[in-house]
Parts: C-alpha cells; sequence; structure tokens
C-alpha cells in the first residue's frame, strides 16, 4: 500500500500549502491555500507531478484541507478546478465550502 505523507506549509500570514509526499517516490504534490478573509482562505491551485498522478496523492491533500478547515475554524472558497470537482462529489463537504 501507498503510503502518503501531507504536512502544512506556513508561508506567512496569508498564505500557505499542504504538500504531499510518498515514501521512496521523488517529488512533492501541493494545494496552495490564501487567506481572503479573517477565517476565509481559498484553494487556488492542486498540483501533482506525473510520478504522483494516480496515487491518490491529490485526493489526500484535499482530505488533509477538509480536515484541517474543521479543526481549525475556517472556509474554503473553492477556486482551483481539482478542488471544485471533489467538492461536487462530496456533500458532506458542504460545511467547509463557501462561495467567493
Amino acid at each position: 500500500m501507498t503510503q502518503i505523507t501531507v504536512t502544512r506549509e506556513d508561508k506567512d500570514d496569508r498564505q500557505f500549502r499542504y504538500v504531499a509526499r510518498i515514501d521512496g517516490t521523488e517529488g512533492e504534490a501541493e494545494l496552495v491555500m490564501t487567506r481572503r478573509g479573517p477565517a476565509t482562505f481559498s484553494a487556488d491551485h492542486t498540483f501533482a507531478p506525473q510520478q504522483l498522478r494516480g496515487t491518490g496523492a491529490a485526493s489526500a491533500l484535499v482530505q488533509a484541507m477538509i480536515d484541517d478547515a474543521r479543526n481549525r475554524g475556517f472556509k474554503v472558497i473553492p477556486r482551483c478546478s481539482y478542488v471544485v470537482d471533489k467538492a461536487g462529489k462530496h456533500p458532506e463537504w458542504a460545511d467547509v465550502f463557501v462561495e467567493a
């Protein structure tokens, strides 16, 4: 089974990213977040290099974002097409998402 590790890296008080890595595989997938209000962030960009596509790394990033938003009490504006697609498939995540 593939072991995916997701971490959060804070750039500054306005931006951070979730990073997914897989043991024994080079490269990293990322989901970039930007502050849009006191408790609102936008999910701006998700990227997985070719060697991580199809591994579940990008899905793990979105799940980490959902868990983090619930734990820290922030809302997410889905701007990235991948996050928009995932949100549409998971109505149970509706409590996390808001419109721009």
